[in-house]
């Protein structure tokens, strides 16, 4: 199988924004929209990319673009609410006025649609690329979910694409379920992103155990237990 996935890098700008929009999806998971004209040459090309949310200039947290508008110059991020951590921290009380600092996507990679089958799997951290991922896929792609955690069991998924999705209680359970999934045949794409001790079980379990080409995957330590701004391609 030839690589299909397109690596491009973006040029790396600190963007000063306002919080104008603030809504409580769940009781743990926060979206907030930014503005600013400093927005109106951002680029995310891929719904898995990252910004670094700027606490301050030694604390920098990685968060997917949920979604971007570059004529209203609007920028939304999705934000799980952990029980400590200065990102949830800030989150959990922002409101309209207030100012923030965002840099990047740094680069994106650019996963084709026309797989035969995609499989999008995680934990709360996930939860922005994959609510996105659903909204671009077209009507005909074929989409197998699996999602864990509080968050996970109220959100509302969005997709034209033909979508199954499994919510899960917690970590164990999404494992479990990915140990036991059959991957359809053809030409597919697998993608997770959670704990890092859970990333590095699923790497095993997708290129081990179940055989599937490192060029047609992506798994993703998007946090580590006891260890802040974490973030690792696997």
């Amino acid at each position: 199988m030839n690589n299909r996935i397109q690596r491009v890098r973006h040029e790396i700008k600190r963007r000063e924004v306002e919080v104008v929009n603030v809504q409580h999806l769940t009781p743990n998971y926060v979206s907030v929209t930014f503005k600013g004209e400093t927005l109106h040459d951002f680029v995310s090309a891929s719904y898995d990319d990252h910004v670094k949310f700027m606490l301050s200039d030694a604390d920098r947290r990685d968060f997917t673009p949920r979604s971007f508008d570059n004529v209203a110059g609007e920028l939304t991020i999705e934000f799980a609410l952990h029980a400590t951590g200065a990102a949830s921290d800030w989150a959990r009380q922002a409101a309209p006025g207030q100012t923030a600092v965002i840099a990047g996507p740094r680069g994106s990679m650019i996963i084709p649609m026309d797989y035969a089958w995609h499989v999008l799997a995680g934990d709360a951290t996930a939860l922005p690329a994959i609510r996105r991922r659903l909204e671009e896929l077209p009507a005909d792609a074929r989409v197998q979910v699996l999602v864990a955690g509080e968050e996970a069991a109220t959100l509302v998924f969005r997709s034209e694409a033909q979508v199954n999705l499994q919510r899960y209680t917690d970590a164990e359970t999404l494992l479990n379920a990915i140990r036991a999934l059959s991957l359809p045949d053809g030409d597919g794409f697998f993608w997770f992103a959670g704990e890092a001790a859970a990333a590095a079980q699923v790497r095993d379990m997708v290129f081990g155990d179940k055989g599937h080409p490192r060029e047609a995957a992506r798994i993703s330590a998007y946090w580590k237990q006891g260890a802040s701004g974490h973030h690792e391609d696997l």
